[in-house]
């Protein structure tokens, strides 16, 4: 269920596509832990990944349509999962450089400017990395206040004046996809500047730390319409869907962090004797990794399955709009969490300057807070709810999208409104596929939350009350992600045991935010009734936690060590 990367040999990829995944591993293995470590503390630019990355060609081949990239290159967000877990086990900081590259690239091969997009092409192939110039030091993302200024000068130039904040790659990037407005009309623009330009100044790095994260300021920068990507409505667009591109890389990040900080715990605690025992025979001990374990895959699965309805998504089937924020904001968040229980298990270790643990605390934390919060994208989210549970469209069953092509919708999304009307197949249909315990517990908090929706709704106070929302939320989140998790249980056969103690989880979940919910101070005495009935215990079974002990948990004690 887990990534080993001294194991894995990717045989679900293309022969090009397999061997930039063992390369990379083989890069970081061969740096060795020790180096990586001393690189992240000394905050050392990571030119040494970026020159394997030109050398193997391998962002020009993950990252450019193939129309404008040699044979093998396309944008596969299948393959692309696979270079985002490796990225994010080893290193954050390197998983950065190739998120905001990501970024950068979206407004470009958005746009309909085929001069930028033939010049980015050639840019990969020499090895560039590129930037999203979008929020700004006052303002943040509200791109309604963005005071990034396209001026008009005549003739087909333009000036652009204004900074911008938190921004990656902005120290080196070959080209900088900017968000602003004309000044004289008022409409949104994209268009690119050189970080090399003489009219533009890297003012600082904003963070304490290895990846470059840039503030930047352009004085008076000369633009032609052969700089501009988009504008007025398109422009708008292309940010907002760039985002949906992009946040999902962050959910592959955090299961990358996790699953190395897993081996990591498990060698520790399994080698540890205290008190005339290993640590890992203590029960509690047993109970948080059995927890972080069956997290972890939850994590996995449901990235994994977001995925097929990102590859299959079309202009009349936009599911994946729900899907990817929970990405983003569910899965990262379920990181910390595991983290968590983790810690809990090394305790003082986690802080000791040589293990990989100790970036791993820093790192998990700020997942949950890149491209949107968990509360923009929960409030996102919400909007889907009433037509989930209440008004389902009718769809072709999604398998396993894992065909080698370029994912052509993601660049051809389309206008960004709408989000209320988008429909969702059934979940009863997944929920009435596996049969297990805990499984049918969830059903039943299932259908007291759309008791609740249905004769307890949020009043027009509740309604305005974010705080509120956010709550009712955590519970329709934890619905769509169990349909998910069952759905890919079925592609993959993961075997009941697995299932159940997931489920296991889930209702102790669903339970909490139930809870929340009733001791909110503007939560109704219907509402609070339905609450109390909404909290249960998952069923017991001493036999299937043992199991996954043993046969899952135990068994990856020495499955992994990085190289020193």
């Amino acid at each position: 269920m887990l990534l080993n990367p001294k194991k894995a040999r990717f045989s679900h990829l293309d022969q090009e596509s397999r061997e930039i995944m063992l390369k990379t591993i083989a890069f970081f293995e061969a740096k060795g832990k020790k180096k990586l470590k001393e690189d992240d503390h000394n905050r050392v630019w990571y030119d040494d990944f970026l020159q394997f990355i030109k050398k193997e060609g391998i962002f020009a081949t993950l990252l450019t349509p193939p129309q404008y990239g040699k044979e093998g290159c396309r944008w596969d967000t299948f393959r692309n999962m696979d270079f985002n877990e490796i990225l994010g086990f080893y290193s954050l900081a390197y998983w950065y450089t190739w998120q905001v590259t990501i970024l950068g690239l979206g407004p470009i091969w958005m746009g309909k400017n085929e001069t930028v997009k033939q010049k980015t092409a050639r840019m990969l192939e020499k090895g560039g990395i590129f930037a999203f110039g979008l929020s700004e030091k006052d303002h943040g993302a509200d791109l309604y206040a963005s005071d990034m200024a396209l001026t008009p000068m005549g003739g087909g130039q333009y000036r652009a004046d204004g900074g911008k904040y938190y921004i990656g790659n902005g120290n080196k990037a070959a080209l900088v996809s900017t968000f602003a407005k004309n000044s004289e009309s008022d409409e949104y623009a994209f268009f690119v500047v050189d970080s090399k330009h003489e009219n533009y100044e890297c003012v600082q790095n904003v963070v304490n730390s290895q990846m470059y994260v840039s503030e930047y300021a352009l004085h008076g920068y000369p633009l032609t319409e052969e700089d501009i990507l988009s504008t007025g409505s398109e422009a708008w667009d292309s940010s907002l869907n760039t985002i949906n591109v992009g946040k999902y890389n962050l959910g592959w990040a955090s299961i990358g962090i996790c699953t190395h900080a897993f081996y990591e715990a498990i060698d520790h605690a399994a080698g540890r004797f205290l008190f005339n025992h290993y640590v890992t025979d203590f029960p509690h001990i047993r109970q948080l990794f059995v927890d972080a374990y069956s997290r972890l895959c939850a994590m996995r699965m449901f990235a994994s399955r977001a995925a097929d309805y990102m590859r299959s998504a079309s202009a009349d089937d936009r599911r994946y709009l729900l899907y990817n924020p929970m990405v983003k904001m569910k899965v990262t968040t379920q990181g910390e969490e595991v983290i968590n229980l983790l810690w809990d298990v090394i305790a003082a270790r986690g802080f000791e300057k040589d293990t990989y643990f100790e970036m791993a605390t820093r790192d998990i934390r700020a997942l949950p807070k890149l491209e949107g919060t968990v509360h923009v994208n929960m409030a996102l989210i919400v909007k889907f709810m009433a037509n989930y549970f209440f008004n389902p469209g009718q769809f072709p069953e999604i398998g396993k999208v894992d065909a080698p092509v370029h994912d052509t919708f993601l660049f051809n999304q389309g206008p960004t409104k709408g989000l209320g009307k988008i429909q969702f197949h059934d979940y009863n249909l997944a929920y009435s596929s596996l049969d297990l315990p805990n499984i049918r517990i969830f059903k039943e908090q299932i259908g007291l939350l759309a008791e609740l929706l249905m004769r307890a709704a949020p009043n027009e106070d509740q309604v305005g009350d974010i705080d509120f929302l956010l709550n009712l939320g955590e519970l329709f989140t934890l619905v769509a992600y169990g349909q998910l998790l069952i759905e890919k249980a079925k592609i993959d056969v993961v075997e009941d045991d697995v299932m159940d103690q997931i489920f296991d989880f889930m209702v102790r979940d669903f339970s909490k935010f139930a809870l929340q919910l009733y001791s909110k101070t503007s939560s109704t005495a219907d509402q609070m009734e339905i609450c109390t009935r909404i909290i249960r215990k998952p069923a017991a079974n001493p036999g299937r936690f043992n199991r996954i002990w043993d046969k899952h948990v135990y068994a990856l004690k020495g499955a992994f060590k990085m190289n020193d």
